[in-house]
């Protein structure tokens, strides 16, 4: 794959308290290096296995590494301390083998299961307040704000309803909890627009970022 030719104008286009976070499962490190030097500083990755080797072999460069995808408990603490970001914080398990091995508080976004489909990761809507109440006793876990997937091919009317849910979502969560989550991570290469006009921080992209 080649960046779009476009990337700098593309990029342009994003307002400036919208952070692009690239989703890096198809690239390779040396792709990777022609995004960075585009601006794009902030990498997503899904695997495990992958981002150990792309941090390897891009340990030269200033990047901040954020986590994605689902991640397996039995293989947490491979990443725990390599990443400045977790997208996916989705259980207690989970958020208890952070908290016994992370070295230093570690930022997370609760992913939240806002449609509540069933082959889909995310915390249940029932569930989310006694998730909250317990994962705000643990000292190395860091709240900045809840993650979610639109259902796929949704129109832009259930797409605006979806993100909007999520966003309204956080401000009952920041009142009735008495803290700041400043931070919504929402939106991909399909949908990002909707996300953004919704009030989207992060937008996880990535085939848009490329000529295929």
């Amino acid at each position: 794959m080649k960046l779009r030719e476009d990337i700098n104008d593309f990029i342009s286009t994003i307002p400036n308290n919208v952070k692009i976070v690239a989703a890096t499962k198809y690239v390779t490190p040396l792709e990777m290096r022609d995004l960075y030097n585009v601006g794009i500083n902030n990498f997503g990755e899904n695997r495990v296995d992958t981002f150990l080797e792309h941090k390897s072999l891009l340990k030269d460069l200033n990047i901040s590494w954020h986590f994605i995808g689902h991640l397996q408990r039995n293989k947490a603490h491979l990443i725990v301390n390599e990443i400045e970001c977790l997208h996916s914080l989705d259980s207690l398990e989970l958020a208890g083998i952070i908290d016994k091995l992370r070295n230093k508080p570690l930022d997370c976004f609760i992913e939240v299961s806002i449609n509540e489909e069933e082959n889909k990761n995310g915390i249940k809507l029932e569930y989310l307040y006694s998730f909250i109440e317990q994962v705000l006793k643990y000292r190395n876990i860091n709240i900045v704000g809840l993650m979610m997937m639109a259902i796929k091919d949704s129109s832009k009317k259930s797409l605006i309803h979806q993100f909007s849910s999520l966003s309204k979502l956080k401000t009952e969560i920041e009142e009735d909890f008495n803290i700041k989550i400043p931070y919504l991570s929402m939106g991909m290469s399909d949908d990002y627009k909707e996300a953004i006009e919704c009030g989207a921080t992060h937008i996880r992209l990535g085939r848009i970022l490329w000529t295929i």
